[in-house]
């Protein structure tokens, strides 16, 4: 059976103690399941936000500051003048004074991203209160796009119930929580980012079903052409990866339809990443996955990224805080600099 990100460190961890920034250091959720990690063992974790009420929600949760948690407050911290300057030179060009770069570094957010930057943090992880946009934005203009990455991207990991049907197995689910239409390209640069993910958190050779409301012809139109357009996109710069295309989830999933609807295809009925033509399938269906199908869903996790930076559902529990803490020192341990 897949192991979960927590599962995968306890037996995998890393030489060195990675540390994690957390941009919502008072946030109930997130204190919680940054003491889980510390005690399991997984990481290190700074706790970024008003010193005061970051150490009164250590208290209420009977824990301190100290072996293996900090508390780092922007409007204190002996970093922030370092932070921005560094700032300050990342977005002068966008019209960015020193002033609105100090600014901006005292916001948690920023700050907890500058640790990364900077080399005082392995990844950050936020989004138990900001938004998605504000968390993606931040990550994107603060850590910047990993080199040669076409875009970024986000996924979902989804892991079957104990009592699961015998077809049931992990998937990764992208994109899920971003990228609203992607083009033909985009959809290809989706599908490689997550071959890559699908390694280095289900521990897989990736199996990618490009996914439609048609397979293999069944049906025509300018969206099946989008995602036929992508496969062959991602096979012309791929030729490694299996990948097939166009599916419904029923071909990508199910052996039988698989055999059925795509004879002779090395993914269909097989698939483990599964890549949604746009952001409105991708999200309904991870959310019936886990609603109905009783799957985990740990996400939305962000790819193409130099860094790791990870963004929290707003109606995450400290359970979800200590994953995603793990899933972005897995991140870091696939991809070290």
């Amino acid at each position: 059976m897949t192991r979960t990100p927590i599962e995968l460190l306890l037996s995998e961890a890393p030489a060195a103690r990675p540390t994690v920034s957390l941009s919502e250091g008072s946030d109930p959720r997130v204190v919680a399941g940054a003491l889980a990690a510390r005690k399991a063992g997984i990481a290190d974790v700074i706790l970024v936000g008003a010193a005061d009420a970051v150490a009164a929600e250590l208290h209420a949760q009977g824990s301190a500051a100290g072996h293996g948690i900090s508390i780092h407050d922007p409007a204190t911290s002996p970093l922030t003048t370092e932070f921005s300057t560094a700032y300050h030179d990342l977005r002068r060009h966008k019209g960015v004074d020193e002033a609105t770069a100090r600014k901006a570094v005292e916001t948690p957010l920023v700050y907890a991203a500058m640790l990364v930057r900077q080399g005082h943090a392995t990844g950050t992880v936020g989004g138990a209160v900001a938004t998605t946009s504000d968390v993606v934005r931040t990550a994107i203009q603060v850590i910047g796009p990993a080199p040669g990455a076409a875009m970024v991207s986000s996924f979902f990991l989804m892991y079957p119930p104990e009592r699961a049907t015998p077809n049931a197995r992990a998937m990764l689910y992208s994109d899920s929580g971003l990228v609203i239409d992607p083009d033909a390209d985009e959809l290809a640069a989706i599908a490689a980012a997550s071959a890559t993910s699908c390694r280095a958190l289900l521990r897989q050779e990736p199996k990618i079903a490009m996914l439609s409301f048609s397979t293999k012809g069944s049906a025509r139109h300018d969206k099946v052409t989008k995602v036929t357009n992508a496969l062959a996109k991602l096979k012309l710069d791929h030729p490694e990866l299996q990948a097939d295309g166009e599916l419904q989830f029923d071909a990508a999933f199910v052996p039988s339809v698989g055999t059925s609807k795509a004879p002779g295809s090395d993914v269909a009925g097989q698939a483990n990443v599964m890549i949604f033509p746009n952001l409105d399938a991708g999200n309904i269906g991870y959310k019936i996955t886990q609603r109905l199908g009783g799957y985990t869903a740990i996400g939305p996790i962000l790819q193409g990224l130099a860094k790791p930076a990870n963004d929290l559902s707003r109606g995450c529990t400290a359970s979800d805080v200590t994953q995603m803490i793990a899933v972005t020192v897995l991140q870091a341990m696939a991809n070290p600099t």
